[in-house]
């Protein structure tokens, strides 16, 4: 047994930097997109009886602080195109860098999508029950895997609501970054998640919350050609 674990260390271990951590941002991003879109497809297909909107927001928060674990010895773990963009921006990380982490990010949650869907097919088709994958209102499946809008909601508000949100946690990301803090390493991943919950426990009605480009677009694209076609964005 030691024998075919050193062997499979031996395969996936590589000496390229840039690789490693490409692959730890796609690993953490996949766990947290699967993680937290299985969340948002079990309260929905069980019509809440399997879960409501509080375990949706506690099972992304819990899918952030499993995926920061995952890649943060890495990568420093990113999992989040508006993260890693900002702490660019602010000189503390290197351009040179955010093509690789940001393409990672984007195919992990292209993948964790198409991983959702193969979970939860026959439950969709359940819950459709024959109708054309509908995108918004009764029956609507597309939720699961992107955010979309309450149709009260006008274009300002849910630009503000988005600008708001992410904000919040580029801001708190920022500040446990900063070693005046003197904030645990073992400890970000908890508060990093923590922060996720609590920004969708006050900022989840209008649209859901889409703080992260990559957990909402990439499996955008992916819903656009598994059958609901390109109309998830109109």
């Amino acid at each position: 047994m030691e024998k075919i674990v050193q062997r499979v260390t031996s395969v996936c271990h590589t000496d390229r930097v840039w690789l490693r951590e490409f692959l730890a941002e796609f690993l953490g991003t996949f766990l947290l997109v699967f993680i937290g879109n299985n969340s948002v497809a079990q309260s929905v297909l069980s019509s809440e009886s399997a879960g409501k909107f509080i375990s949706v927001n506690f099972g992304y928060g819990f899918a952030v602080t499993m995926g920061v674990l995952v890649a943060g010895g890495v990568s420093g773990g990113h999992i989040n195109p508006a993260v890693t963009l900002t702490l660019a921006l602010v000189g503390k990380f290197p351009f040179r860098k955010v093509a690789h982490y940001v393409v990672a990010q984007y195919l992990g949650a292209f993948l964790a999508a198409g991983a959702t869907y193969v979970v939860y097919i026959d439950a969709i088709n359940s819950y459709e029950a024959g109708s054309n994958r509908p995108i918004m209102g009764d029956g609507a499946t597309a939720g699961i895997f992107a955010t979309y809008p309450q149709t009260f909601l006008s274009e300002e508000v849910g630009f503000a609501d988005q600008v708001f949100g992410t904000g919040i946690l580029l801001a708190v990301v920022c500040a446990l970054s900063d070693p005046k803090n003197r904030v645990p390493k073992s400890l970000v991943p908890l508060f990093v998640g923590l922060t996720v919950v609590a920004i969708g426990m006050s900022m989840g009605f209008n649209c859901g919350y889409p703080i992260n480009p990559a957990r909402d677009l990439a499996p955008r694209f992916f819903t656009a050609i598994a059958g609901w076609t390109w109309r998830v964005f109109t």
